[in-house]
């Protein structure tokens, strides 16, 4: 039996126990309800975080999406290549395009926003470029002036201010969005035809261009030989060649003459300088400057190692130029260097020309001024020919043979000079340790 003084403690230590119970229960219990308040928080902003979470925005454009390089509108009397944002003067859309000169008078742009669906019509300035050399059809620009509300990603191109947009070609306006950085040189080569199959000066060309410091080469290709796309497809992988699909003569009959009294077709070489503004446009945003020459020639420093030392002088020289012309010289591809030391067993196989054989020129010709090549800034070009810009923000300079030449191996020009009259040039073989060196390696790559 526990004395008072005892059940007293233990009563009190009951009470006490009691007390901890409590507490530890209430504890307990705000724990509990914390962590599930807590996990209710957490779930709830979860989910408001992904209900407001932006949808992708579906594209309200209607239209045929344009997928070729040429798209024919159904006129048959204009050709579409690409619409390219230029905002160099005003913002305006720019389509480089294939007319007839004198049957189309009139065409309209349709913007399409892309969210509303609204479409905005604004006319277009159509401005066929000087140089057509009487073709009925040339190289053109469409110029059209967008709307001042939106930024318009798409367009189409129509004879009328009415019509179906669900049943107009849809292209999206290239240069609006500038991604990536820029290059420093590249190549535009337009346009390989003609079932092409000079594959040894094709390979001498390109390791010739990496030497110099190309960046990227961009070939208008309408035919070649099916080793020449083995080539091709060599330098593709590599990440240095881009192909532009150029069915041109698809659509119209296509001249091998410059002119159209000598050879009455549709429009000349290919639609070559529509080639070449597609190409100024297309890389006006992703190379410091273009190279634009014909696939059988090398604008080849004489004065410098390579282009990056050429231009960089050039351009301190003349801090306004838009373009830089070169003289194009012939290396007659018939005559043969002397005592050849580039007769190499291992290429003979190989069709085409070896440009290390052949360092004989041909001397300027009386009263004819060489035609020229050029390396242009293309941010700076409006329009251009073969041999020259036409419209520049810049000005266009002549540079002098001293300092670098278009080396241009091919059928002679003068066939009736003899071997005496030909001027030896050998500013190509001071690069032939290298250039052997990596032609041979790019033939046995391909198998060859």
């Amino acid at each position: 039996m526990l004395s008072s003084v005892e059940a007293q403690g233990v009563s009190v230590f009951s009470k006490v126990e009691f007390c901890l119970t409590e507490t530890r229960k209430r504890l307990y219990l705000v724990i509990t309800v914390s962590l599930a308040i807590t996990t209710i928080m957490f779930f709830c902003h979860k989910k408001i975080h992904l209900s407001i979470t932006p949808a992708v925005k579906k594209n309200l454009c209607r239209g045929i999406p344009a997928r070729n390089t040429i798209t024919p509108l159904k006129d048959k009397r204009t050709f579409i290549i690409a619409p390219y944002f230029d905002n160099r003067q005003n913002n305006m859309t720019r389509v480089i395009a294939i007319v007839h000169h004198k049957e189309v008078k009139e065409l309209y742009c349709w913007f399409c926003h892309p969210s509303s669906g609204e479409i905005y019509i604004s006319k277009a300035e159509i401005n066929v470029h000087s140089d057509r050399f009487d073709f009925p059809y040339g190289a053109t620009d469409l110029r059209c002036l967008e709307p001042g509300a939106w930024e318009p990603h798409y367009v189409s191109i129509h004879w009328s201010l009415s019509g179906d947009p669900d049943q107009l070609p849809l292209f999206e306006i290239r240069n609006r969005d500038r991604e990536g950085p820029l290059v420093n040189f590249t190549v535009c080569i337009s346009t390989m035809f003609g079932g092409y199959n000079n594959v040894l000066q094709f390979v001498q060309s390109m390791e010739m261009y990496k030497i110099l410091g190309v960046d990227r080469v961009m070939i208008y290709k309408n035919s070649c030989s099916p080793l020449m796309e083995k080539v091709l497809d060599f330098y593709i992988a590599e990440g240095i060649v881009e192909i532009i699909p150029w069915p041109i003569d698809s659509y119209l009959s296509v001249a091998s003459r410059w002119h159209h009294s000598v050879d009455p077709k549709d429009i000349g070489y290919y639609g070559q300088i529509t080639a070449l503004n597609d190409c100024i446009y297309r890389n006006m945003y992703r190379s410091r400057y273009l190279l634009m020459n014909d696939i059988d020639e090398i604008i080849l420093p004489v004065k410098y190692r390579d282009w990056n030392t050429m231009m960089q002088n050039l351009q301190m020289q003349h801090p306004k130029a838009a373009a830089f012309s070169f003289e194009n010289h012939i290396f007659p591809k018939n005559v043969f260097s002397l005592n050849d030391p580039f007769n190499i067993s291992s290429w003979r196989t190989v069709p085409g020309v070896n440009i290390l054989q052949h360092i004989l020129r041909e001397p300027d010709r009386k009263n004819i001024i060489n035609p020229f090549k050029m390396i242009v800034d293309p941010r700076k070009v409006v329009q251009t020919s073969v041999h020259s810009v036409l419209q520049t923000f810049g000005d266009s300079v002549h540079v002098s043979m001293d300092v670098a030449l278009v080396y241009h191996c091919r059928i002679p020009l003068q066939p009736q000079l003899p071997r005496k009259s030909l001027i030896n040039d050998t500013t190509l073989w001071s690069y032939n340790v290298t250039l052997v060196r990596n032609v041979s390696k790019v033939l046995r790559q391909i198998g060859l």
